[in-house]
């Protein structure tokens, strides 16, 4: 594998605040935590960690409440103690956090609203996939539901695309990427779940080429966590965003230029 940049948008928002927690909306591409990877790159809760080095040096632990895909834009909960990870770790076990999601997707669906009801696995335990973490609907899977509701349509270039709002109803691996795919709308820019499995692998030989560019139209999967409700024991919080600007660029017929 060649040795190439990768590509990193750092620039988070802070989207409200207390003693307890912040709330980020986080870019894409951007991975929330260090990984693995033969190759260090810059991070979410690196940054939030910055933001807050007072509060770092006087005792604050950061935890990472609901984590979002490195090509995922949107809002992220960050905890600054064991007390506040506690309680909203236990919202989210008891599902006691509601989650809405921007997304943009191939085609024009002849519904305006659609709800999925449909179990998923990992692809490798039924069939050889060359793709480990690439799910699918199938009816040994795990129970997986979503909502989606029309937005907007437009033709982007000469492509019929749709704005759609997702909202999950479990919280299974890639759900809205493969619920939309089974119903025959990839999202816009998904490497693994589109009409070619292989972009996927394309990309990680290569980096963003101009043959990817064709094919996916984005750099990165048009998904976008919007809105998010959890309710505590005390009280109920409630945050929203825009729709990231890449995305909204796109709607607006401006080319998505990926980095390699």
């Amino acid at each position: 594998m060649r040795e190439k940049l990768i590509a990193v948008e750092e620039d988070f928002a802070v989207i409200d605040e207390s003693d307890d927690w912040i709330v980020v909306d986080k870019p894409a591409p951007l991975i929330v935590h260090p990984t693995n990877n033969y190759k260090p790159e810059p991070t979410l809760i690196g940054g939030v960690e910055s933001l807050l080095a007072y509060e770092m040096i006087n005792g604050a632990r950061l935890s990472i409440i609901n984590r979002l895909d490195r090509e995922t834009s949107g809002l992220v909960i960050i905890a600054k103690n064991r007390t506040a990870a506690r309680a909203l770790c236990r919202a989210m076990e008891r599902r006691q956090v509601e989650k809405n999601y921007d997304v943009i997707v191939f085609g024009w669906p002849e519904w305006e609203s659609r709800f999925v009801d449909a179990p998923i696995l990992r692809k490798g335990e039924i069939t050889p996939s060359p793709i480990w973490v690439k799910q699918m609907v199938h009816d040994e899977g795990k129970a997986c539901s979503t909502g989606f509701e029309v937005v907007g349509r437009a033709i982007v270039g000469e492509v019929k695309v749709t704005h759609l709002k997702a909202k999950p109803h479990t919280g299974r691996m890639h759900q809205i990427r493969v619920h939309a795919a089974h119903l025959g709308h990839p999202l816009v820019g998904d490497k693994i779940y589109g009409a070619d499995e292989t972009c996927y692998l394309r990309f990680i030989e290569t980096g963003w080429t101009k043959e990817l560019q064709q094919a996916l139209l984005m750099p990165r999967q048009a998904l976008h966590a919007s809105g998010m409700k959890v309710l505590l024991d005390d009280g109920e919080l409630q945050w929203s965003t825009g729709l990231a600007a890449d995305m909204r660029s796109f709607l607006d017929g401006k080319p998505c230029l990926g980095l390699s």
